[in-house]
């Protein structure tokens, strides 16, 4: 077979000729998964010339991943690694188009570095007595802003923190006291530290020359927002004299029932405290981007309080003192960020978009939308200063490679390939789009996924696979803890619906889940089933595997109530009884919205669609799964399951991750997740590899 090359060089790309290398090909497996190289970050020199992006890497001996940091050339010419520390290496942030700063954790905590991109030894910046958390270079280089995890009540956070962290570590007794929630949230217990802006003035050396200076000083918030903010949390001015953030501050333990995220706004000298900008909208207000020329402000607004899954509208003020106005009310996606190009005459994002994740360029002045990427899973544009596009792509049979699209829309040009040879050794399952007509007799999509290496006239099983969130999407995307492709490879044919609820569909069908979760999403999955089975009479009926995690782990513990059409069930981190997990849980917004209240007020409707009130159904054998570290679905829910299936006298099996959160990260434990997972469907439905 003819294998694709892989271009890396130093300051050349080495000639790349057509190479004919005889190789076997295999049906994937996870540790083909584990062995992938993930491409992430991206970030263009202020030239366009070049991307400074992050590289992680699974080490099965340490039983982690590792990250690094890489270079390419945005004509593809080049790509070569820069750094090769044992300790991680990234968020890389250019100063110029010669010099990048980066976090690294070298010097035993996440510090501040640099390095000159043409080569040289990577400089410590700061040495501070916490972890810098996110970064991000000021405007001409002035100076550093930081996210720092800090004591928000100190006079001095950063020296305060340090000293009262190691008098914590000292301490003999274990008892934590709480006096309001959050307790914990996701993966971790509350310490009550706060992510706060800080700002380091630079010399014309580039180092430091000043203390850091906590631009969010006795906020009782967090910016970078917790667990999933980065530095696009906020933006500075062009004139490097005004920060904009976002962050939620609101009374008490309300933080766990409301999504009041506003924008604010403080002077980089931090001389006065912050100001509200977005007073009027009590709903989630995110992603504030200055215009290369600080004439406006653009930003994310839903408009419902307390919906995580409300639609983001595109906001533009002019600044400063402008009116926000809303660009895209007439544009039914959400975008999940924005960028400004170069010029300030376009804003770009990329939103779920019909099973794809697309690419849009949205006019700052009359909102026109125009869809630029509409295929596959599109990520990370970043609009270059020739008015070419970098962004990233990835497919269900290809992991993230960085791309750039030309300036006059042609065909865009590749410009990594960490991953190619080893894609040319892997027999994938053929896979195409499909839909049909669900719930309220919407059409309804989902993917569907031949075994690998199919043999005509040889009867499959077929892995039915449920997506979480529940606003969330099983799209054309390469996904390293739920790739279906694994399922393929294994020997089943594999179906995925995005049922309602699914995002990418128009707002009204991600509302139709709420209040409705055994409803339409049941008559949906079922359906789309049923579809797939009229369409391929070569897959036994006999022989369907479902499984899904999180939302998806709830709704099979809801099919074990409904159906017994199933072989087998693979049930990871889902819950079983929705008023206890309203009680168990930390994000109290989120069941309130989904069940329409509290359970005190509103307890029939947690009870009419809660698995735990169809027990005495169930029969179908069923592997549960779940995380000791999952605060958002815990632990007990998993443990009450299984609880049930014994006592119930059906097949069941408890697989349980001592040190893993709501997913499974570590590269041993996935390998062993995959393992336990396809024994348990293989041994209901007699599959593995095309077997009869």
């Amino acid at each position: 077979m003819k294998r694709p090359c892989l271009s890396v060089g130093v300051a050349v790309a080495l000639s790349c000729a057509a190479l004919t290398v005889a190789a076997e090909t295999h049906p994937i497996d996870v540790h083909d998964l584990v062995a992938m190289e993930r491409v992430e970050d991206p970030r263009p020199s202020p030239d366009g010339s070049m991307v400074a992006f992050v590289v992680s890497t699974m080490d099965l001996e340490a039983n982690r991943g590792g990250r690094s940091l890489w270079l390419a050339a945005t004509d593809g010419s080049v790509v070569r690694r820069v750094t090769r520390n044992a300790a991680s290496d990234w968020s890389p942030r250019w100063a110029d188009s010669r010099t990048v700063y980066f976090l690294s954790a070298r010097s035993g905590s996440a510090q501040v570095w640099r390095m000159a991109v043409d080569g040289g030894e990577a400089e410590q910046v700061t040495d501070l007595p916490v972890d810098v958390e996110a970064l991000k270079v000021g405007p001409g280089v002035r100076a550093l802003y930081l996210g720092l995890k800090v004591y928000a009540d100190c006079d001095d956070p950063v020296l305060c923190t340090g000293e009262r962290l190691e008098r914590e570590a000292a301490r003999k007794t274990t008892g934590m006291i709480f006096d309001r929630t959050f307790v914990r949230h996701w993966d971790t217990w509350k310490d009550g530290r706060r992510n706060h802006v800080f700002r380091i003035g630079l010399g014309e050396d580039g180092l430091p020359s000043g203390e850091a200076v906590d631009l969010m000083a006795a906020v009782d918030g967090d910016c970078p927002t917790v667990p999933w903010g980065g530095d696009e949390d906020w933006t500075v001015s062009p004139d490097d004299a005004t920060l904009v953030y976002t962050a939620k501050v609101v009374n008490g333990s309300e933080e766990t029932w409301s999504t009041d995220y506003d924008l604010w706004v403080v002077a980089t000298d931090g001389a006065a405290p912050a100001a509200k900008l977005t007073t009027a909208n009590r709903a989630w207000d995110a992603a504030p981007a200055f215009s290369p020329d600080g004439s406006k402000l653009a930003y994310l607004a839903m408009t419902r309080p307390g919906y995580e899954a409300d639609r983001f509208r595109v906001m533009v003020m002019d600044w400063p003192g402008g009116e926000a106005r809303v660009l895209t009310e007439a544009w039914d996606r959400s975008p999940g960020g924005i960028v400004w190009s170069p010029d300030g005459a376009s804003i770009y994002a990329s939103a779920d978009n019909v099973g794809n994740r697309s690419i849009f360029r949205i006019g700052p002045d009359d909102g026109a939308v125009q869809a630029l990427l509409t295929r596959h899973t599109n990520s990370s544009p970043n609009p270059l200063p020739d008015g070419r596009l970098l962004f990233a792509q990835d497919r269900l049979t290809s992991p993230v490679e960085l791309y750039v699209r030309p300036a006059d829309g042609g065909e865009p040009l590749q410009i990594t390939h960490l991953n190619t040879d080893r894609l040319a050794a892997i027999d994938f399952g053929a896979y195409q789009q499909f839909s049909f007509i669900g719930a309220h007799g919407d059409e309804v999509f989902g993917y569907f996924i031949e075994p690998a290496n199919r043999v005509p006239g040889k009867k499959y099983p077929l892995a039915f696979l449920i997506h979480g969130g529940p606003q969330g999407s099983f799209d054309d995307h390469w996904h390293y803890r739920w790739n279906p492709e694994i399922y393929a490879g294994h020997g089943y044919a594999v179906a995925m619906v995005d049922f309602h609820g699914s995002t990418g569909y128009g707002q009204a069908f991600t509302d139709a889940i709420n209040g409705d979760w055994g409803g339409a999403p049941y008559e949906d999955l079922m359906k789309g089933l049923d579809d797939v089975l009229r369409r391929h009479a070569w897959i036994d009926p006999d022989r369907v595997a479902a499984a899904g995690a999180s939302f998806g782990g709830y709704m099979i513990n809801w099919i074990q109530g409904q159906t017994d059409r199933f072989a087998a069930l693979v049930c990871h981190d889902g819950n079983l009884d929705e008023t206890m997990a309203y009680y168990d849980t930390e994000e109290l917004w989120f069941p309130e919205w989904e069940h329409g209240g509290t359970p005190w007020d509103h307890p029939e409707s947690y009870a009419r669609h809660s698995p735990v009130h169809f027990v005495g159904n169930w029969k179908t054998p069923e592997l549960v799964i779940h995380g000791a570290l999952d605060y958002r679905v815990v632990d007990t829910q998993g443990i009450a399951t299984f609880n049930a299936l014994q006592r119930r006298g059906v097949p069941s099996r408890l697989l349980y991750f001592p040190d893993e959160n709501h997913w499974v990260l570590k590269p041993l434990n996935s390998i062993q997740w995959h393992e336990v997972v396809l024994d348990w469907m293989d041994r209901w439905t007699a599959a593995g590899n095309g077997q009869e």
